[in-house]
């Protein structure tokens, strides 16, 4: 091979065939692997069709970390001639130096995305540049397997829960802020369940960590990222404290004289929507109203929570008698709370209650 590049390696053997393991400088990502429609299998392009709206989210998180961001491997296959020189050759050693003919063609299989945003976070910050990355490489002669390999990379891929994201998030401040207050507030921290995407009708948790965190985001009116200061992080604590004292189901569930599990089968107050919609109502109270101490909900106990109430069809339980969690649902039912808390709609609010009235919302 007259032109190569050469990357020290780790050589490995699956299924009977090698495969090498080499790190790569992030300013070589976007010149090696150059991603050319027409280089690719007609059957495989459908499956290398790139989502641009990620990638500027993930150059943001390299630009924005520059001190710990973290990347997991590349995955590419080579059309072209290979060798692999081992450091020992008298010890038949593993570690070497993959040496890859210059017009090889490489496929990414797993990283497209990473490629991608890789190249845009070199342009704002060049100096990048020399750090790396590690590449799997497997020998793929006319790309042959790649289809396969797609497919077996990708079919067992299982995406974490968004709980667990929050979880494990320790730059956003309202993940922070979330974990902070369930640690906090004894309630909380006995029944969230902080893995799980939903919960099992017979789990002994009654909330998702992302629930709560969708809450408190509804709650201080922020987005994700934006700083919460100390006096917002107590504004939480003093919400979920006044919301634990007003609602008596969870209180009972507490003494052990209602299951999880039965106020799930008879009370909405056991579900998500109603944890988004009183962050709603928390929010008005507290910007609109000036009730900074949610005295106001000294009155929730009076409600009638169970599902049986009517008072929640169309709102928090669909038509079809499901309890519903889309957008429209959860402000319809933060608006039944406000006018039984006989706290005043905003215009917004009216919107929805007049389309409501009219039939006018759409029913899942």
């Amino acid at each position: 091979m007259d032109f190569s590049y050469n990357f020290p390696s780790i050589r490995g053997v699956q299924a009977g065939k090698h495969y090498y393991i080499a790190m790569c400088p992030l300013k070589l990502i976007p010149k090696v692997f150059i991603f050319n429609e027409e280089e690719v299998p007609p059957s495989f392009r459908s499956q290398r069709v790139l989502n641009r709206s990620r990638i500027p989210k993930i150059a943001q998180y390299i630009v924005d970390n520059p001190n710990d961001y973290v990347f997991s491997s590349i995955t590419a296959s080579i059309d072209g001639a290979i060798n692999f020189v081992p450091f020992d050759e008298k010890k038949n050693s593993n570690i070497g130096q993959l040496v890859v003919s210059m017009d090889s063609k490489f496929l990414i299989n797993d990283g497209q995305h990473r490629r991608a945003a890789i190249e845009e976070a070199l342009r704002q910050r060049p100096e990048l540049g020399d750090e790396t990355i590690s590449v799997v490489f497997f020998l793929d002669t006319n790309l042959q397997r790649s289809q396969q390999m797609f497919s077996d990379l990708n079919k067992h891929a299982v995406n974490s829960t968004r709980s667990i994201g929050i979880l494990y998030d320790f730059r956003d401040p309202l993940a922070l802020a979330t974990k902070e207050v369930v640690d906090k507030n004894p309630f909380l921290r006995k029944f969230t369940d902080s893995e799980s995407p939903t919960l099992a009708m017979l789990s002994p948790k009654l909330f998702m960590l992302s629930s709560i965190y969708s809450t408190i985001k509804s709650l201080l009116r922020k987005s994700k990222n934006q700083v919460i200061t100390t006096e917002e992080l107590q504004v939480c604590l003093k919400f979920w404290e006044s919301l634990y004292e007003a609602i008596p189901e969870w209180r009972a569930v507490e003494r052990k004289e209602l299951s999880p599990s039965n106020l799930r089968k008879d009370y909405i107050t056991g579900y998500s929507i109603f944890l988004e919609a009183i962050g709603q109502v928390g929010a008005s109270l507290y910007f609109d109203s000036s009730d900074k101490e949610f005295t106001a909900f000294g009155k929730l106990s009076q409600l009638d929570w169970s599902k049986t109430n009517k008072e929640w069809l169309g709102r928090a339980i669909s038509r079809a008698g499901r309890i519903s969690n889309n957008v429209e649902a959860v402000r319809l039912t933060a608006n039944y709370i406000k006018i039984s808390l006989k706290i005043e709609l905003n215009q917004d609010d009216l919107r929805f209650e007049s389309r409501f009235k009219e039939g006018d919302i759409s029913d899942v």
